[in-house]
């Protein structure tokens, strides 16, 4: 059974991606024992950013400082 605290921190990391316009259709944003893995490719959509890496990096900082979550691994290609 999955934890309560994982699956909360899971629901806020997929928020902050669709926050940002980018399109995670072809991602697993999954958070596991207070780590969050992102795989995958992650795109932009129509108006979103257009420097993807930065964006990407940008919520893996803004990550690290919500409760829930102890570190984030980005093994990820990124889509313009």
């Amino acid at each position: 059974m999955a934890n309560a605290a994982d699956v909360a921190a899971n629901k806020m990391a997929r928020q902050e991606f669709s926050k940002r316009n980018l399109d995670t259709t072809r991602a697993d944003i999954r958070v596991t024992h207070g780590v969050c893995y992102v795989r995958g490719a992650v795109g932009t959509i129509k108006g979103g950013p257009s420097d993807v890496r930065a964006e990407v990096e940008t919520i893996a900082k803004v990550l690290r400082t919500r409760q829930g979550i102890k570190d984030v691994v980005l093994d990820c290609t990124y889509r313009t």
